[in-house]
């Protein structure tokens, strides 16, 4: 298995990523934020082509550039079913396999930073049969939990937040967790700079993740919120291909 990593911050901070099967030389690009050159000269140095192009949810602190993306591979762009963009989209659905080669993706709806939002379950069958890491967007990171406010209600994202919460939490404590953003970024509160934990870690040290009720970690997300991203209802739209999205 390939496994690249992508830190940005600019023009947002944000983590991409490239995977996929060497051998079958097939692979997917996660949460893309920077220009489609990018991933695809890296997916060529590598032997990968790319078969799939996916954010983890829409996002509202940047303009993502999947669809362009996976225009110039040639390839779908995906997005949860529920998301509701206005362009054609492969709708993904909870507990959806993505086969590439040898390794396979395994869709969880885990809503609560935005109703849409999924993390993915990557197993190399190489390997071994079981997942070797989650891919957790801005569900899961490393020293807290995404904010879930910028698609709705803030208490009804966070009742949602800790649903997923405790369904990641039933995974095996070894999963490395490889979220989609870390220090610096606006969606969340004391993230870590470090860019990858395990599940296990996480459990024992991310304050998000002590043992709470779901009415205590509802106040708990409304504790210290940061300030929302400029023009975050623009830029939503924009990635939805919606009226009254920011400009090209």
């Amino acid at each position: 298995m390939l496994l690249r990593q992508f830190l940005y911050t600019e023009p947002v901070v944000a983590i991409s990523y490239l995977m996929g099967c060497g051998g079958c030389g097939v692979g997917a690009v996660v949460d893309p934020v920077a220009e489609p050159a990018v991933y695809l000269a890296e997916a060529e140095r590598l032997g990968l082509k790319i078969a799939l192009v996916t954010d983890t949810h829409v996002h509202a602190d940047h303009v993502s550039t999947g669809r362009g993306l996976a225009a110039a591979a040639g390839c779908a762009y995906a997005l949860h079913s529920g998301a509701g963009a206005a362009f054609p989209f492969r709708g993904l659905q909870d507990g959806e396999e993505l086969p590439l080669g040898n390794v396979a993706l395994r869709v969880l709806h885990t809503p609560g930073h935005t109703p849409e939002h999924i993390s993915l379950l990557v197993t190399d069958r190489k390997r071994a049969p079981e997942p070797w890491f989650l891919l957790t967007g801005h569900t899961l990171m490393v020293g807290d939990v995404g904010r879930t406010e910028l698609a709705g209600d803030l208490q009804t994202g966070a009742g949602q937040l800790y649903d997923s919460l405790q369904r990641l939490l039933d995974l095996p404590e070894h999963l490395g967790i490889y979220p989609g953003a870390c220090a610096g970024s606006v969606c969340g509160r004391g993230l870590s700079g470090n860019p990858a934990s395990t599940l296990g870690f996480e459990r024992r040290h991310n304050p998000g993740l002590q043992p709470r009720s779901r009415a205590e970690f509802i106040a708990f997300m409304q504790e210290n919120v940061p300030p929302r991203p400029e023009g975050a209802e623009a830029t939503r739209a924009r990635n939805l291909g919606l009226p009254g999205g920011v400009p090209a």
